[in-house]
């Protein structure tokens, strides 16, 4: 377990009945990615004070943390790869059809989470996130990828950027 995949003590049990539920759906329908961005999705909610997975359906919480990291990845549409379709995610967790989405939303809503959101984002989609690269330099918006290196240094150590692009294998 990661850093971001720690819970509370009194939270674990539920924490690894939703995680049972978004890993097999990720195992058959998406990849390890996906699985491994629900576990950290469904551990900072269990980490919120008060943790909202303490009430509602296991099934539906785990819809909902399936949805929201989908909907950040683009996973609903058909020209990505994986991609599932809302109906069919809704089908496999065995609720409504509007209850993915629904708690999709409320989920975004606490955690502040945008289309694109970097902190949400698989990591191997990351280089063509533009969200996780635009930064302000002297009140401009700029690509950080296209700066000068000591400006990428800079906007990594303050957390502005995932990593340094020069620094990773092709």
């Amino acid at each position: 377990m990661t850093d971001k995949e720690s819970v509370p003590k009194k939270m674990q049990a539920r924490y690894e009945e939703i995680i049972a539920l978004t890993d097999a759906f990720a195992g058959e329908q998406l990849n390890e990615e996906y699985a491994d961005m629900c576990r950290q999705l469904a551990a900072k909610l269990a980490r919120k004070r008060p943790s909202p997975l303490q009430s509602g359906q296991v099934k539906s919480w785990a819809a909902g943390i399936v949805h929201t990291i989908c909907q950040v990845n683009f996973a609903f549409d058909k020209t990505q790869t994986p991609h599932v379709e809302a109906r069919a995610l809704a089908e496999w967790f065995g609720v409504g059809k509007s209850t993915p989405a629904n708690k999709a939303s409320d989920i975004k809503k606490m955690l502040n989470i945008g289309l694109m959101e970097p902190e949400w984002t698989l990591p191997s989609r990351m280089d063509s996130n533009p969200m996780a690269w635009y930064i302000s330099v002297n009140g401009f918006i700029v690509d950080a990828r296209s700066m000068p290196r000591e400006i990428q240094e800079a906007a990594f150590h303050k957390g502005l950027i995932p990593y340094i692009p020069a620094d990773t294998p092709d």
